[in-house]
């Protein structure tokens, strides 16, 4: 992988709150930036929207965008210095809106994405619940940083009970669970999972969602070591994810397109003429992602 192109195509293209996370992880930036721009995407409910998911222009707070949120606050290790962005997301996540309260889980996609140009996945159907994305991360957010209520922590055991029991789960999912171990073990929390079974079990399932074949990274929409492992969670990495890291940094090089960047390997599945707008918002963030994969 050539560094210096990767990083020329991100300072390039770039939409602002990529190019400042961009420039907090490589060129000593400032994280106040990073939490500026990312508070743009922030309703007045306290829920994010507005396109920061670049496939979903949605504007309306939705769980999915909210979650995002979080996972870029506890990557740039900013959930303790963010009160009014983090006092937001505390409010929207318990207004019940976008909230399944029979099923106690919050919605992956809600009714409204439909009025707005996005991906085909995130058409509702159904209940628009998908397993515990995002509602495991976002319960244990909840239980660490508002109320310790019974409630979230029973949300919380009832992911890991379906963790145990489902062997096949996508890696956007087993994110979730990665970002609500990573939460519970900072704030020492010791008493709602144990954790270091649940590390064991996560370790396994990101081994077995990993795509093991090469060829099939950068082409198809499968798991690959950098989905998990851009900069983060390094504490997971066993022998064998260690041997499909290695993989996937050979093959990188190939990948990578002469503008210096990296492409997605998906399609909308409909007509919307934004497409194009969102694959070239979508392709610095990944760029970055390979880039802090390789450093």
């Amino acid at each position: 992988m050539q560094i210096e192109k990767a990083k020329e195509f991100i300072k390039g293209t770039a939409r602002p709150l990529e190019l400042a996370m961009y420039q907090y992880f490589c060129e000593g930036g400032s994280k106040q930036k990073v939490l500026e721009e990312l508070a743009k995407y922030q309703n007045e409910d306290g829920g994010f929207g507005h396109g920061l998911e670049a496939d979903n222009w949605n504007p309306n707070s939705n769980p999915i965008a909210t979650n995002d949120a979080l996972i870029i606050l506890h990557r740039i290790s900013a959930l303790d210095e963010c009160d009014d962005i983090l006092q937001g997301m505390i409010r929207y996540l318990s207004s019940g809106d976008s909230f399944d309260g029979e099923e106690r889980r919050w919605l992956f996609a809600i009714d409204s994405n439909k009025d707005y140009p996005h991906a085909v996945w995130w058409e509702k159907e159904g209940t628009g619940i998908s397993g515990f994305n995002p509602t495991m991360s976002l319960a244990t957010f909840l239980y660490c940083y508002g109320e310790k209520s019974t409630y979230y922590e029973e949300i919380i055991k009832e992911g890991e009970a379906y963790l145990k029991a489902t062997e096949d789960i996508s890696g956007d999912a087993l994110k979730c669970f990665l970002l609500s171990y990573e939460l519970l073990a900072e704030h020492k929390i010791e008493n709602v999972l144990d954790l270091p079974k649940l590390k064991e079990l996560l370790c396994s399932r990101i081994e077995s969602a990993i795509c093991k074949d090469t060829e099939k990274y950068g082409v198809e929409y499968v798991p690959m070591p950098s989905d998990f492992f851009a900069g983060m969670y390094p504490e997971f990495i066993t022998e064998e994810i260690q041997a499909l890291i290695t993989a996937e940094k050979a093959v990188l090089a190939g990948l990578q397109k002469e503008d210096g960047g990296f492409d997605i390997s998906w399609k909308w599945s409909n007509e919307y003429a934004e497409f194009e707008q969102a694959r070239n918002w979508w392709r610095p963030r990944i760029t970055l992602d390979k880039l802090l994969f390789c450093l």
